[in-house]
């Protein structure tokens, strides 16, 4: 990657803390503003902290102080804890986590049938939107003052999260696709593995990979690009290599390095650079601790990037896209425009809403997660942002089109997005679709039912929540798209159509609109055209390909699918699919999810460790 490029950085203007919820940005915002941008925003002079806001947008910072995004990590001693500390207990094969409160201080006690008993001091809460997770530190005992066991700076990832839902403890991981587990055990460490996206920190740490290029030492900080179509990508720069020399030297300073280490990689030559970056990348992944955060949690500038210009000069408008006199980003694809506001805004909400840690290798679209250039969409929570920049809409319309970037999302309003009601969110670029008649013609189907609802069809709801619901597919595309229909399992149609075979909807689509398909591909999916899309998709389909299968049956009551939920909740490999599979007999049966199902990704098969089928390994944590 060539770090020295001269075009001019974007001058690109979002509306920041002006955003309202609900309304896209638009390119005319640009213009209209007569303002000028910060001059730099990345490094960490530039950040002020949250409650510099708060005189001039006291009610913006008062939603945002309670929102579960800026609460992602809270101190225990601070904050409301949901999780019972009230020595509970939570089972888990042959190991046992009992969970203690002592004052004002919270313990987690492992019983381990390898590896004894350990007890673990509260030192994080992480999340609170849908479940609570902790990290923590060895410690001799429940008194005050007891002695830590260890590094006193390795806070570890404790093995139970507590899930709202159920109002129950469940395995930490098991909400994404590991396979089974052969027990409970703290790890790894918390600041070496998930602190970047969790807390506010200087943006600029996350730009050393990009800045670096092909080859750099993995960490913490990490840029979208990389698993984003050629179309999509930008190009991370240097302008002037003495100068981010000198930034890479103060900052590892701070981190605790020892003075002039930054010297010892050379000039500022495009060589000296990239050694530069590696240091400074192997430093912060061995210093970087919670003192150097720019503060606990997700803060203003988390999303906003550095504003203490913008708190002295208010004239100058904060930007979602980065800013340094050192630094150039440019679109890699010859001719491709420069990111829209609305893009910008976006990618800064993919910064963490991306899924990169996974390494369960299926995407959507039948791609490769190991392959970035055919990687195609996530199937988990939040990958959500990524997967919006991979579709058509992310130039035009921004995330808090539909989501309240300040607060907490009313789900009564994100379920009327999903209704002909919600429409308007499309037509206000896709004019040609707004009447009834127009809708009619468009989609084939009733429009004042679920089938006229933009959101139903072009964003279904196929991937697995953090909660024990399917959530909504953020890649705006469409149900006929040849390659969803040909790659992926099951096909789109059936979450509404759940009795249907491959053939009856592959006829319909080119009924209604025309679609021909390659057959010999759809046989390789399912068998023949005879087969239940949903039964099909079961019994032959990618991990994730079963739990939606297996949500949709329970969704729609598919009785026909109750031998093969059975079957699956008692034998598929993955727990977080035993757990859909448990959901859906629950739903077919008339009982209401919870617990049950949560035994069934407890329990185990095979003995333990059984491994994942297909080839896959599962994700090193959620």
């Amino acid at each position: 990657m060539t770090l020295r490029l001269v075009a001019p950085l974007f001058a690109l203007l979002v509306l920041g803390c002006r955003a309202p919820s609900g309304t896209p940005l638009r390119r005319t915002d640009v213009a209209s503003q007569g303002t000028s941008l910060v001059s730099s925003n990345i490094l960490r002079d530039d950040y002020v902290g949250s409650a510099a806001c708060a005189a001039c947008h006291a009610e913006i910072y008062a939603a945002w102080e309670t929102s579960p995004m800026h609460r992602m990590t809270r101190l225990p001693e601070l904050t409301e804890v949901r999780a019972p500390f009230d020595g509970r207990e939570f089972h888990f094969k042959n190991d046992v986590a009992r969970f203690e409160k002592v004052g004002a201080q919270r313990f987690v006690r492992l019983r381990s049938a390898s590896s004894g008993e350990r007890l673990y001091r509260v030192t994080k809460v992480i999340g609170g939107r849908y479940r609570e997770d902790f990290a923590g530190l060895e410690v001799a005992s429940t008194e005050v003052g007891a002695p830590i066991i260890g590094d006193p700076r390795a806070e570890l990832i404790l093995p139970t999260s507590y899930v709202y839902q159920s109002a129950s403890f469940r395995l930490k991981g098991y909400s994404v696709m590991v396979g089974e587990r052969p027990g409970m055990r703290a790890g790894g460490v918390w600041n070496q593995t998930c602190i970047f996206c969790h807390n506010t920190v200087p943006y600029f740490d996350d730009l050393w990979g990009a800045l670096h290029g092909p080859g750099a030492p993995s960490y913490q900080g990490e840029v979208v690009d990389r698993v984003l179509p050629a179309r999509a990508q930008l190009r991370y720069g240097v302008r002037d290599g003495g100068v981010v020399l000198a930034a890479l030297e103060r900052e590892v300073t701070t981190l605790g390095a020892a003075a002039g280490t930054m010297a010892r990689t050379g000039d500022g030559s495009d060589d000296a650079v990239r050694m530069g970056l590696r240091r400074a990348i192997l430093e912060a992944r061995a210093r970087f601790q919670p003192r150097h955060f720019i503060e606990v949690g997700v803060g203003c500038e988390a999303c906003h990037g550095g504003s203490r210009e913008h708190t002295q000069h208010p004239e100058r408008r904060p930007s979602f896209a980065p800013r340094a006199p050192f630094l150039d980003v440019r679109p890699v694809a010859a001719g491709a425009a420069a990111p829209s506001p609305a893009a910008w805004q976006n990618r800064a909400c993919a910064r963490c809403h991306q899924v990169l840690f996974s390494r369960y290798a299926r995407t959507w679209e039948g791609g490769s997660r190991r392959s970035p250039a055919e990687a195609g969409g996530s199937h988990i929570t939040s990958g959500e942002a990524r997967d919006f920049l991979l579709g058509g809409c992310a130039s035009a319309m921004a995330c808090s089109t539909c989501h309240d970037p300040h607060g907490e999302d009313r789900r009564d309003r994100l379920a009327r997005l999903a209704t002909p009601a919600g429409n308007g969110v499309c037509t206000g670029c896709h004019g040609q679709f707004a009447s009834a008649d127009a809708v009619r013609a468009h989609a084939h189907h009733d429009p004042r039912g679920q089938g006229g609802a933009c959101i139903a069809c072009h964003m279904p709801r196929k991937n697995m929540g953090l909660g024990y619901e399917l959530t909504r597919y953020h890649r705006i595309g469409s149900p006929t798209d040849a390659a969803r229909v040909e790659g992926d399992r099951p096909i789109e149609c059936v979450m509404c159509h759940a009795e249907k075979t491959v053939g009856a909807l592959l006829d319909d689509m080119q009924r209604m609109w025309g679609k021909n398909y390659d057959e010999a591909a759809l046989r390789r999916l399912y068998g023949s055209r005879d087969q239940n899309v949903l039964l099909a998709t079961i019994a032959r389909g990618y991990p994730h390909e079963q739990a939606t299968a297996l949500g949709i049956a329970g969704e729609r009551k598919f009785a026909a699918a109750l031998p093969a939920i059975i079957g699956q909740s008692q034998s598929n490999a993955y727990p977080l699919v035993r757990l859909y599979a448990g959901v859906a007999k629950d739903a077919l049966e008339g009982r209401a999810p919870g617990r049950a199902a949560e035994e069934l990704m407890r329990a185990g098969i095979h003995g333990d460790g059984a491994s994942p089928p297909h080839g896959n390994e599962g994700d090193v944590e959620d």
